[in-house]
């Protein structure tokens, strides 16, 4: 994996949220830190290609964002850090969706399923779910399909320890078959056991 960007800005009503001249990310983990409000959200948002924005990103030097979306996002998969789903679908529906989308198997969605504890209530709509019930879904949607970079908002709030040492196992298991990693978060991520090649700082709408 080989993620290349370019003259990124991203703004919202002209103001600047995100400016990124140059950067290339070779294939690894990598940390996104900064506080709340830093722009870690707005940028791993912009590089799994749910916003607008100016300048390119580029995948494999072949897969520029706006220009093959329906390739890049295939191989660019993302977790939001509050995620929101219609309330009357179940996690089930929009599980097997997404799926489909991402080519997906059966027994995948079933083992992340089962592995996450999301198949104990997957079949009831998502209004009756916590904030970690909901997070867990989006979680589990991250790792569906084949690809080749993941990236993860915030991954580690909302959660139980039990499903976070789930979720740290996935990322273990994934870095070893080659998949990178963008984790955005104000905590202290290298405390765990995870290997991070590189940790960027968020500020002020700059990455350093």
């Amino acid at each position: 994996m080989l993620l290349t960007i370019d003259n990124l800005r991203k703004a919202y009503h002209d103001t600047p949220i995100i400016t990124i001249p140059s950067l290339a990310l070779n294939p690894g983990t990598y940390w996104f830190r900064g506080i709340n409000g830093s722009g870690k959200s707005t940028l791993l948002r912009t590089l799994a290609g749910m916003l607008p924005f100016e300048g390119s990103i580029t995948l494999d030097g072949q897969y520029e964002v706006n220009r093959h979306p329906v390739p890049y996002r295939l191989r660019v998969n993302y977790a939001e850090a509050e995620p929101l789903y219609p309330d009357f679908l179940s996690a089930h529906d929009i599980i097997r969706f997404v799926g489909k989308a991402k080519q997906a198997t059966s027994e995948q969605i079933a083992s992340l399923a089962e592995r996450l504890g999301v198949d104990t209530y997957w079949h009831k709509p998502t209004g009756t779910y916590s904030s970690g019930m909901m997070k867990k879904v989006a979680l589990l949607m991250a790792f569906l399909g084949q690809p080749a970079l993941i990236l993860l908002d915030e991954p580690l709030t909302t959660i139980d320890d039990r499903a976070a040492q789930t979720l740290l196992a996935l990322i273990q298991e994934h870095q070893a078959r080659g998949v990178s990693f963008g984790l955005a978060s104000h905590q202290d991520v290298g405390q765990t056991e995870l290997v991070i090649d590189r940790v960027f700082l968020v500020e002020n709408g700059e990455v350093y």
